[in-house]
């Protein structure tokens, strides 16, 4: 999270202090704190995934162990081939897929749903040749005859995910893809928030010293 993105969220209405929501915050736990005032959406990545799993005919546990390999359900993972989001999905594969913002972890993950689905009955729903195609694109799949043998480590461990029950977690996001975390906070922007709530609690407790040496 960047420091204009914590003085942009809620704390301040129209410029004047909301000075009841401030109190909130000072009063609040430190994560609970960033989590009610400093982001403005939060995903419940496990909800999502079965939503696509209901929604595409797939199992909810096969979509997550593909984003587990993919990005670790990091929606700010970005590789260097430009894959972007839980699901790794790139530029071009996201347009046709309808995503509009493929850091939005709801749109990238029915997203990836939609892709593994298409890619499944590409082939027959044949599991290895689906993930190979998800993973190096249907075109290689098929100039190769079959699956690649660059694709046999992604395929192993996609597949040893699913030997047990996956939990996604939590992700947040607020429409700018620098200001995107998962699970708890990363130290970087942890260290940045807590020294504005620093700040602010400072600020609060200096005006009501101020107020109390005025009567």
């Amino acid at each position: 999270m960047t420091v204009d993105t914590v003085l942009r969220n809620p704390i301040t209405q129209g410029g004047a202090a909301d000075t009841g929501q401030a109190s909130a915050i000072a009063g609040a736990g430190f994560s609970e704190r960033l989590r009610s005032s400093l982001y403005n959406g939060a995903f419940d990545l496990d909800s999502i995934f079965d939503e696509a799993g209901m929604k595409y005919n797939l199992s909810p546990n096969l979509i997550k162990a593909v984003a587990k390999v993919e990005s670790n359900f990091r929606p700010d993972a970005v590789s260097r081939a430009g894959a972007m989001g839980i699901m790794q999905l790139m530029p071009g594969t996201a347009r046709g897929l309808g995503v509009t913002d493929a850091f939005d972890p709801y749109q990238n993950i029915m997203g990836g749903a939609k892709y593994l689905r298409q890619m499944l009955d590409r082939f027959n729903g044949d599991l290895d040749l689906a993930l190979a195609a998800y993973n190096a694109g249907p075109g290689t799949v098929n100039r190769h005859g079959g699956v690649p043998s660059f694709t046999y480590a992604y395929i192993s461990k996609v597949k040893s995910n699913l030997g047990g029950p996956i939990t996604a977690g939590t992700a947040y996001y607020n429409g700018r893809p620098e200001t995107v975390s998962t699970g708890a906070f990363n130290l970087g922007s942890s260290l940045t928030e807590m020294l504005l709530i620093k700040i602010i609690e400072q600020q609060m407790s200096s005006s009501q010293e101020e107020k109390r040496w005025a009567f």
